[in-house]
């Protein structure tokens, strides 16, 4: 069994080490390296250093559907793409006799397209998983050869439920795998489901309930980030969790602002915690760190200036 792995961050990169490990792979395509940071460093995907470190051939076209040629003189079964970054046309779905197989974080139908794992933390799922398809033209609508579930805990945040499906996702394509070249293809139709959009840096509404926020707050963390204004300060959030609230304050409003007690802001339907922040331009750091000797104080409202 001859494999291309296709794939760019490091969610995929479990994967390829599990994949290459059991078969081998015998080429990577992932996207070319771009810049990163202030300074606009071009720096190369996770995948590509993965594969550089196990002696495997790199292939970064900025357009996959021009490499047609390229991918056939590779003479590979199939090709594994995970998280890879590209639509793919007919032409180069025909060019492995074996199909091509796409490793998704969801439980297909739901959840298809982008940021599949943010959105469903976002919208409050208790679970999710990894789906193992054929790609066919459709965005994320093939059949489905295996797929299996895992729980969304109140302690998860992107990162680390990322990590956690990774490493389902990297023992679930071995299985897959091995099936294809068993020729074992018992497929599964996908009924009707919904397209997610890329998830981007975003304000939190606290007038929205303290569920919604915190799982907005879980969601974008460790990166784009939720964030909040109170006046010229600027908060990114990395976690925050509900907890009981009997005031009927505005929503916004600094319920504590102590670090004995914690920084805790009052929501539309109940209120949430925050455990830990960045202020823009500065470091990570716990929420009873950031309030010594700060001025936010109790009954201030975020969106409003700091008097």
């Amino acid at each position: 069994m001859k494999i291309v792995f296709a794939g760019t961050p490091e969610f995929a990169v479990g994967p390829l080490l599990e994949l290459h490990r059991a078969f081998p792979v015998s080429a990577v395509v992932t996207q070319p390296d771009k810049p990163q940071g202030r300074k606009g460093v071009l720096t190369p995907p996770p995948v590509k250093v993965a594969a550089g470190e196990l002696g495997i051939p790199v292939f970064q076209p900025e357009k996959l559907k021009n490499e047609t040629e390229m991918l056939k003189s590779l003479q590979a079964d199939i090709m594994v793409t995970c998280a890879y970054g590209q639509i793919l046309t007919q032409e180069v779905l025909d060019s492995f006799p074996l199909g091509v197989w796409n490793i998704h974080a969801s439980l297909l139908p739901a959840y298809r397209g982008a940021a599949p794992i943010a959105r469903a933390l976002i919208d409050g799922c208790r679970e999710t998983g990894v789906t193992i398809m054929k790609t066919e033209l459709g965005l994320d609508t093939g059949d489905i050869l295996l797929a299996e579930k895992r729980p969304i805990y109140d302690s998860d945040d992107l990162g680390t439920l990322e990590e956690r499906l990774s490493r389902l996702a990297a023992e679930l394509i071995v299985s897959a795998v091995e099936k294809i070249e068993r020729g074992e293809l018992s497929l599964t139709k996908q009924g009707e489901g919904f397209t997610c959009k890329k998830v981007s840096r975003t304000e939190v509404d606290f007038s929205k309930s303290a569920r919604e926020v915190s799982c907005l707050i879980r969601g974008l963390s460790p990166a784009p980030f939720a964030y909040a204004r109170m006046g010229e300060l600027v908060l990114n959030f990395w976690f925050a969790e509900e907890v009981p609230c009997d005031t009927d304050a505005p929503a916004g409003t600094v319920l504590s602002a102590s670090p004995k007690e914690g920084l805790i802001v009052k929501c539309g339907e109940g209120a949430v915690n925050i455990l830990e922040l960045q202020p823009a331009g500065g470091r990570r750091m716990s929420a009873r760190d950031f309030l010594n000797g700060r001025k936010i104080q109790a009954g201030q409202r975020f969106d409003e200036p700091v008097l």
